[in-house]
């Protein structure tokens, strides 16, 4: 087989280049620090390492959303920590109230001070986050979720709580269930006084014994006073029976019928009734109002104490839901450093998928740049030779 001249130059010259661009690419894999640069490196690695920043991606954008409503969640919390410490502040001025020295001025300046209270407690309530969104406004409200009129304090917002998800939390707080459904009462069932009672008698929040005995009606005490001995019957109001008749009254002995007990203080007159209905729904800002109107109002007697004893019970309610809401908000922000980790291994994980697809093995990098130098410094001392190849070289 007869080889040209000219065939074994081109041959000498495409692997010099052969070998220049294999240096050159070796060079560009160490210095980048990758293995495949371009997809045509190697197609299924390109692809893999492609998935792997799609999902990185994906978890950075979840991770910017997260710390959004970790920072709400947040604010929120510290907003919960405020209302309770502003109600329990009205719990100690309704006790004040009861002080047997104060005068009706006196009573009244506490009334003043609960409704300052009161209207930072409503601000806290349409609190927003550093984006301008209603830390409880629930599934959505478009301004203020919470609003004061004349009938009272209303919830404006969508009442509901998103849930939160592996990779995310509501970004508000249900404004509804924390601020508005408070039971009045003692939650089952309220007490309260006849409107035209003249005597002394004054109950506590009442109680529950047998609640398989509940029946949910309304009941009157009818107290009646003759020679001296008070006695009192138990009516159902709703059904219009007498549950109990003509017993005798005993100053601070309970009195329990259909799984329901009251204590009563003091001493009724002829005449005087206490109502028994049950409990219906308020929310924190009422109880708030009934107990300043009731303050202002009531004279310094028994019916000041029934009053305060009434609105103690409903504090607490009000309270034990901020509280809740508060823990609630706590297990959240947990939540988010669950989610914070979770997401950090993943990313590392996926990171590791990555580097093994596309990332080059530094060793054997320096190690393959090497033997393609020697290659291209052998392919241009070939070269070399092969130039010299000529029969000009060997005519005198």
């Amino acid at each position: 087989m007869r080889i040209a001249t000219a065939n074994t130059y081109d041959n000498a010259l495409e692997q010099l280049y052969k070998r220049q661009s294999d240096l050159s690419q070796q060079q560009e894999r160490i210095s980048t620090g990758q293995r495949v640069i371009r997809p045509s490196d190697d197609p299924a690695a390109a692809a893999q390492a492609e998935r792997v920043m799609t999902r990185l991606t994906r978890i950075d954008v979840d991770q910017r959303a997260l710390e959004a409503q970790r920072a709400a969640i947040a604010t929120a919390e510290s907003a919960l920590g405020e209302a309770t410490g502003l109600v329990q502040g009205t719990r100690d001025l309704a006790i004040s109230a009861l002080n047997a020295g104060f005068t009706p001025r006196d009573r009244t300046t506490v009334a003043n001070q609960m409704a300052n209270l009161r209207d930072q407690l409503f601000a806290l309530s349409n609190r927003t986050d550093s984006n301008g969104i209603a830390l409880f406004g629930g599934l959505g409200s478009s301004g203020a979720p919470f609003a004061d009129t004349t009938p009272g304090v209303s919830f404006q917002a969508t009442a509901g709580q998103r849930a939160a998800t592996t990779t995310a939390l509501p970004g508000a707080m249900d404004g509804q269930a924390i601020w508005m459904d408070v039971p009045d009462g003692n939650g089952v069932f309220k007490v309260s006084l006849g409107a035209t009672n003249t005597g002394t008698a004054w109950t506590d929040a009442g109680s529950v014994v047998t609640p398989s005995a509940q029946t949910g009606d309304n009941y009157s005490l009818n107290f009646s006073v003759v020679n001296g001995v008070t006695t009192y019957d138990i009516v159902d109001t709703t059904t219009t029976t007498t549950v109990a008749t003509a017993q005798p009254y005993v100053d601070g002995a309970p009195i329990q019928f259909d799984g329901l007990s009251v204590i009563v203080h003091g001493a009724p007159a002829n005449g005087d009734t206490v109502a028994v209905a049950p409990s219906v729904q308020t929310n924190v800002f009422k109880v708030l109002d009934d107990a300043i109107a009731r303050i202002t109002n009531a004279p310094g007697d028994n019916k000041l104490t029934q009053t305060v004893t009434q609105a103690l019970v409903e504090i607490d309610a009000a309270l034990e839901r901020l509280q809740s809401a508060r823990s609630q908000a706590g297990d959240w922000l947990n939540r988010a450093d669950t989610i914070t980790n979770t997401q950090s291994a993943r990313s590392l994980t996926l990171e590791a998928d990555r580097s093994r697809a596309v990332d080059l093995d530094m060793a054997k990098g320096i190690s393959d740049f090497n033997k393609f130098q020697t290659g291209y410094q052998a392919a241009l001392q070939s070269y070399a030779q092969i130039q010299k190849l000529t029969l000009f070289n060997f005519i005198n």
